[in-house]
């Protein structure tokens, strides 16, 4: 059996029938056909070859287990679960790569680039994004009237949350609706007037990485969340709260959140002092 297009055609509309997001159908989407067109003939030895030649591409584990992943949805999907592809075994990190760990400091020195060459919208939506620690594909939810009330539901992936918006965010978005002319609905819009795409902020985030002084590893939309989740775990020491602000179903995947960096750790361990 070979995986013809209309295949994956129909596993696309399936997905997005599930509610799941773009970015998660286009990822989805972009493992099976490197898998289709690997392929010559779908069985259990012939799937299972597919987890070594991706190995031996140089694919890290964690990547491997993403892209396995994918696959395995889409052979359940076909009535498959027979190839189903064993999962690579790997040992949970104990730290964060400190090369993608943004500090406080530099996520300040973002924000300072953004104003000193007058975009005040990343500006504003970094600190949106950050102060909230909602998702990029949840940005079209901060609205004037989310503003006004300080606050908004959330529905995504079949769940609702509620997330509150701080005073001084809440007035800063309403000068900025106000100065241009956007009377209701979303804030963050292009010049245009349409909603702004996940690949714009990606980018416009990048572009101001020299001049503040961060490394492109560290800038994107989601490791602002991941900010918000630590210092927000810092104040108040509540995991479990930290997951529904969130809107995490399971504890487990906060406490990735939460993870330290190699170096935070070692510092942890002197103040033990456990050392004569």
């Amino acid at each position: 059996m070979t995986i013809k297009k209309e295949y994956i055609c129909k596993f696309a509309a399936h997905l997005k029938s599930e509610g799941r997001s773009k970015g998660t159908i286009e990822k989805y989407l972009r493992d099976v056909r490197a898998f289709a067109a690997w392929l010559n003939d779908l069985d259990l030895e012939e799937a299972s070859s597919w987890r070594e030649y991706l190995l031996e591409r140089g694919y890290a584990p964690v990547t491997v287990n993403s892209m396995l992943s994918a696959i395995n949805r889409f052979l359940r999907f076909l009535g498959r679960e027979d190839c189903k592809i064993k999962f690579l075994r790997v040992q949970r990190k104990a730290f964060r790569e400190e090369s993608r760990e943004l500090t406080k400091a530099e996520y300040q020195r973002l924000l300072d680039a953004a104003r000193e060459t007058g975009q005040e919208r990343l500006e504003l939506l970094m600190e949106t994004i950050c102060a909230t620690g909602i998702r990029v594909s949840e940005v079209r939810y901060v609205t004037v009237e989310a503003a006004n009330r300080a606050g908004t539901d959330i529905s995504l992936k079949g769940k609702i949350r509620s997330i509150l918006l701080p005073n001084k965010l809440r007035r800063k978005l309403l000068k900025y609706a106000k100065k241009n002319k956007i009377a209701s609905g979303e804030i963050f819009l292009t010049g245009s007037g349409k909603r702004m795409s996940r690949g714009q902020i990606w980018r416009e985030m990048k572009a101001i990485c020299r001049r503040a002084g961060v490394e492109e590893s560290k800038v994107f939309p989601h490791n602002l969340r991941h900010l918000f989740a630590t210092t927000f775990y810092k104040a108040c020491k509540d995991i479990v709260k930290l997951a529904d602000v969130l809107g995490h179903s399971s504890i487990n995947t906060t406490r990735i959140y939460l993870m330290t960096s190699g170096a935070e750790h070692a510092r942890q361990l002197e103040k033990l002092g456990l050392v004569t």
